[in-house]
C-alpha cells in the first residue's frame, strides 16, 4: 500500500522502456521526494541525474517520463514538469483506498520482529549512587527510552538496560561524609528520599574538601598537590581501597547507603514510567574489566609504570595515555565499562550496543572503543555512543558537587503544580471528577516535560523552560494531547448520537485538499518512524506529530463533522478523525507520553 514503492517500481520501468540504459547502477540516480507544500503535486522526481541516460533536456525528459507513468499507473492523476523536476499528482481514490487499509490494519506502521531481527541493547540512565536523578538524567532517560521504542517499532529485538555506577571514589565521598557528619541519620529520621539524603552528603564532602584545599594552598602548597593531599580525599581513597578488598565495615555502609538510593531511584523511574529489561551494577562488572586489563598487560597490550599503575598508550591513535588501574590496584571508571561490554555481547549475543551518554563523555567512549579493539574483540565496531547535548535552565549550567542541579523529583512536582494551575485558569477540567482530574493533570505535566525535551534533536544543547512547555498552543505536548482529546470528544459525541464510525470510506468520494493532506501525513508515518530509528532521533517523531495535530485542528475549524448534512461525508470525516487520533496516540506513545481522552 506504499505509493513510493509502487512509484519507484514503475519509474524504473519507464526509464528502461524509454531510454534502454546500459548495465550500470542507474537506479541510484533516481530521486523521489515529497512535493513542496507551495507546489501542486504529491511526489517529485528529480530529473537532472537522469539526463545522462535520456540524453535530452530536463523538461523533455520530465515530459516523457510523466506521460509514461500516466499511461501505466492507475494511481497517478496527472503530472507537471517544472524545470528539472517532475511533479506527480496521485488520484484521490488512492488516498481513500489507503485510508481504508490503515483503518483495518492499525499497526500498519510497525515492522514485525522476526527470528532474524538484529539484537540491540540501549543503555541509558546509568546513574551514580551518590546523588539523586536530576534534569540531565531526565533527558537521558527520555531519549534512551524513546530510541528503544523506535527500534522495537522497526523490527529489532531490543533490551533496555542501565548500568548502576554503585562503586568508585565518588560513592566513597558520600559514605565518608555520612561517617563524619551523619550522626546516624537515615531517610526515615530525616523524612527525605534516600537518594536526596545521600546527595546532600556528597555536596557536604565537596564543601569540606574545598576548605581543606584552600587552607593548604594558603600555606604555600600548589593547587595540584593540595587537591591530591587534602586529608579528606586521602580518607576517601583509603575507603575505596578497603571496599575493593572486601573490608566488611566498608561493605556494610556501602550496601546500606546504596539501598537508600535505590528506593529513591525507583520512585523517580515510576513517575517517569521508565522500566528496564536489564540492570547491571558496576560492583559486579569491574572485576571482569580488571581481568581483561591484566590479561592485556601480560600480552603487552598495556603497560605498567614505576608506581605500579597500569596504562594504555593511545598516542599513535592521536590521543594520550589512559590509566586503567591505579597504583594501589583499584580500578577506574573505564575499567568496568570494558568488562561490562564484553559481558553483554557474550550473554545477549548482541548485534549492537548503544550508549546514551552526554557529549561530555565523547573522549571516554573513543578511548573505550580503542581499548576493546586493541584487546581483540571483533564486535568493537558495533558499539555506538549516542552523544547528546546538555540540557540547562535559563539560569545556566548545573553542577552536582555544588548542589545546583535541578532535582528530577522537584521538577516533576513543580510541573504537576503548574499544569494544574494553568488547566484550572483555562477551565479545561471544570466538568471532570477530582480523581480523573488529578490523573489528567499528571499526564499533562509529564507530557509537557517529555515532549519539550524530545522535540529537540538529541545532538543539540537545549534550555528547558518549564513555563513554555505547559502551553495549550504551539509546538507543545499539551497542544497535541488536547488535539487527541478533541478527537476523542468528537467520537464520543457521535456514539451518544448513535452514529457509528464506518469501517471504510467510499473510494469515489470527492474529498477536499485538507482531507487529502491529512491522509498524506498519515501515509508518511512509517517512513518518519524508520528515519527516526535510523538516525536515533525521536525529535523527528515529535515534530511530525505536532504538524499532524496542527493540520487536524485546521481541518476541524474549517469543516463540519457531526453537523455535516451529507451523511456520507460526515461518516468519512469521522473515519478520518479516528485514523488521525490513532496515529497521534501511537506516535506520542513512542515518546513515552500518555494521551488522556478528556481535557
Amino acid at each position: 500500500m506504499n505509493i513510493e514503492s509502487i512509484l519507484l517500481k514503475n519509474l524504473y520501468k519507464a526509464i528502461t522502456d524509454l531510454y534502454h540504459p546500459e548495465e550500470i547502477e542507474w537506479q541510484k540516480l533516481v530521486q523521489i521526494e515529497q512535493t513542496r507544500a507551495d507546489i501542486e503535486g504529491d511526489y517529485t522526481v528529480v530529473v537532472f541525474p537522469l539526463l545522462r541516460i535520456s540524453g535530452k533536456p530536463p523538461a523533455k525528459t520530465g515530459e516523457e517520463i510523466g506521460a509514461h507513468l500516466l499511461r501505466t499507473m492507475s494511481e497517478i492523476a496527472g503530472y507537471k514538469t517544472v524545470g528539472g523536476f517532475l511533479n506527480l499528482i496521485a488520484k484521490p481514490d488512492y488516498w481513500l483506498t489507503f485510508l481504508n487499509y490503515i483503518c483495518k490494519n492499525a499497526d500498519f506502521w510497525k515492522t514485525p520482529e522476526r527470528s532474524s531481527s538484529s539484537v540491540v541493547m540501549v543503555e541509558f540512565s546509568s546513574p551514580n549512587t551518590n546523588k539523586p536523578l536530576h534534569l540531565g538524567h531526565i533527558r537521558n532517560n527520555l531519549i534512551g527510552n524513546s530510541i528503544a521504542e523506535l527500534l522495537k517499532a522497526t523490527g529489532h529485538c531490543v533490551f533496555k538496560s542501565t548500568l548502576v555506577n554503585d562503586r568508585g571514589i565518588h560513592i566513597c565521598k558520600s559514605m565518608l561524609a555520612w561517617q563524619k557528619w551523619g550522626n546516624g541519620e537515615t531517610p526515615e529520621s530525616a523524612k527525605k528520599k534516600g537518594d536526596h539524603l545521600v546527595g546532600e552528603y556528597y555536596v557536604r564532602f565537596d564543601k569540606e574538601y574545598k576548605k581543606q584545599v584552600k587552607e593548604l594552598t594558603e600555606a604555600g602548597m600548589s593547587v595540584e598537590n593540595a587537591e591530591k593531599n587534602a586529608p579528606l580525599i586521602k580518607e576517601a581513597r583509603e575507603l575505596l581501597r578497603k571496599w575493593e578488598y572486601g573490608d566488611q565495615s566498608a561493605l556494610f555502609l556501602w550496601k546500606t547507603m546504596n539501598g537508600w538510593v535505590y528506593e529513591g531511584f525507583t520512585k523517580t523511574y515510576e513517575a517517569l514510567n521508565i522500566k528496564f529489561d536489564v540492570t547491571d551494577y558496576e560492583s559486579d562488572t569491574f572485576n571482569l574489566g580488571k581481568a581483561i586489563v591484566l590479561k592485556g598487560l601480560e600480552e603487552g597490550i598495556f603497560l605498567r609504570k614505576e608506581d605500579g599503575s597500569v596504562w594504555v598508550d593511545l598516542t599513535k591513535e592521536g590521543l594520550d595515555e589512559k590509566i586503567l588501574l591505579r597504583s594501589d590496584g583499584t580500578s577506574v571508571y573505564i575499567t568496568q565499562d570494558i568488562g561490562t561490554a564484553q559481558y553483554r555481547f557474550s550473554k545477549f549475543n548482541l548485534d549492537k550496543l548503544i550508549y546514551v551518554v552526554g557529549n561530555e563523555q565523547n573522549y571516554h567512549f573513543q578511548v573505550l572503543t580503542l581499548i576493546l579493539k586493541k584487546s581483540g574483540y571483533s564486535w568493537t565496531d558495533n558499539l555506538h555512543h549516542l552523544s547528546y547535548g546538555m540540557v540547562e535552565l535559563p539560569s545556566g549550567k548545573m553542577k552536582s558537587r555544588e548542589g545546583t542541579v535541578v532535582d528530577a523529583d522537584d521538577l516533576i512536582s513543580d510541573m504537576i503544580d503548574t499544569a494544574g494551575k494553568i488547566a484550572g485558569e483555562l477551565g479545561k477540567l471544570d466538568n471532570i471528577f477530582q480523581h480523573d482530574r488529578e490523573m489528567i493533570i499528571n499526564s499533562i505535566a509529564l507530557g509537557a516535560l517529555k515532549y519539550f525535551i524530545l522535540k529537540v534533536d538529541p545532538k543539540k544543547n537545549m534550555t528547558f523552560i518549564p513555563e513554555d512547555s505547559i502551553d495549550f498552543n504551539g509546538n507543545t505536548g499539551p497542544f497535541i494531547q488536547y488535539t487527541y482529546a478533541r478527537i476523542c470528544s468528537v467520537l464520543r459525541k457521535a456514539d451518544e448520537m448513535n452514529i457509528q464510525v464506518p469501517g471504510s470510506a467510499e473510494t469515489n468520494l470527492e474529498i477536499n485538499k485538507k482531507e487529502i493532506e491529512l491522509i498524506k501525513r498519515i501515509h508518511i508515518f512509517p517512513s518518519v518512524i524508520n528515519e527516526a530509528a535510523t538516525e536515533l532521533n525521536p525529535a523527528l517523531v515529535a515534530n511530525y506529530t505536532y504538524e499532524l495535530a496542527k493540520e487536524y485542528n485546521q481541518f476541524y475549524h474549517d469543516f463540519s463533522i457531526l453537523k455535516e448534512e451529507n451523511l456520507i461525508y460526515r461518516d468519512f470525516r469521522l473515519l478520518l478523525s479516528s485514523a488521525v487520533g490513532n496515529i497521534v496516540k501511537s506516535a506520542m506513545n513512542l515518546l513515552g507520553i500518555d494521551m488522556p481522552e478528556r481535557m
